[in-house]
């Protein structure tokens, strides 16, 4: 059963089209990669499914709920959660200050001042500072963190709204070689003992290949194709347009 589902979407720039009518359908349960080269729309088709932008045609459903006027918290709300290429985290605040922010902000609590905001969801949040490895880390500033930690500490921001679904825009981008490794063992031993559903972009093709179950090829806003990992591999267009094989 899809849990994603996209149906002639297109998205427009001026005279530039970014995303053409593209229809997808992202399994619940799944690990759904979408690879291209870079400009061929990924992070604008991401733009899309989050609700950052609106489609100029064609719809976006998340769990059968139409996206296309729904605002970006909203959709967090009902069980999407993304993060972004560059790392998206409070620099001065605390590991544990970042989780509490996102706690507080999904459970829609509202502000009292007889209240010690600074307690508010600890132990929750280093529940999921552990999750993602980070519970020594957690009263370091976030921006005090190796590159790695700070994409681990988005992970956990994310994971904060009780997501149904994981966005991940290029989730090992910048990272060095033990970096990637760790950073993917860990998201997929937590998508594994969630339950998420994954869709990801992403640049290194043994991580695509190591990890998805399902692979979409993007190729000038268009899919050119969508299958089993070793289906995309052995796909002649792929190997043309992206993998640089004859």
């Amino acid at each position: 059963m899809a849990i994603l589902e996209i149906q002639h979407a297109t998205k427009r720039f001026g005279g530039f089209t970014a995303i053409d009518q593209v229809s997808l359908a992202v399994e619940a349960g799944s690990t759904h990669a979408i690879i291209g080269p870079n400009g061929a729309g990924k992070t604008t088709l991401f733009n899309l499914v989050s609700g950052l932008i609106s489609p100029d045609e064609g719809s976006v459903r998340f769990q059968g709920i139409p996206l296309a006027k729904m605002k970006e918290h909203e959709i967090v709300q009902i069980g999407m959660a993304r993060s972004f290429q560059k790392v998206n985290v409070f620099p001065r605040s605390s590991c544990a200050e970042n989780v509490q922010v996102a706690l507080i902000a999904h459970t829609a609590l509202k502000y009292s001042p007889f209240r010690d905001a600074s307690k508010l969801f600890r132990s929750e949040a280093e529940a999921l500072l552990d999750l993602v490895n980070l519970q020594a880390d957690a009263d370091r500033r976030a921006g005090e963190l190796a590159y790695g930690k700070q994409k681990q500490l988005e992970l956990a921001v994310a994971l904060a709204a009780e997501p149904k679904m994981l966005l991940l825009d290029e989730p090992t981008a910048g990272m060095s070689i033990a970096e990637t490794k760790s950073s993917i063992k860990l998201i997929k031993e937590i998508v594994q003992k969630k339950g998420l559903t994954l869709l990801f972009t992403e640049h290194d093709m043994e991580v695509v290949f190591g990890i998805a179950t399902t692979i979409s090829m993007l190729h000038h806003g268009k899919i050119i194709t969508t299958g089993a990992p070793d289906d995309v591999r052995n796909n002649e267009e792929v190997k043309r347009i992206y993998l640089g094989k004859n």
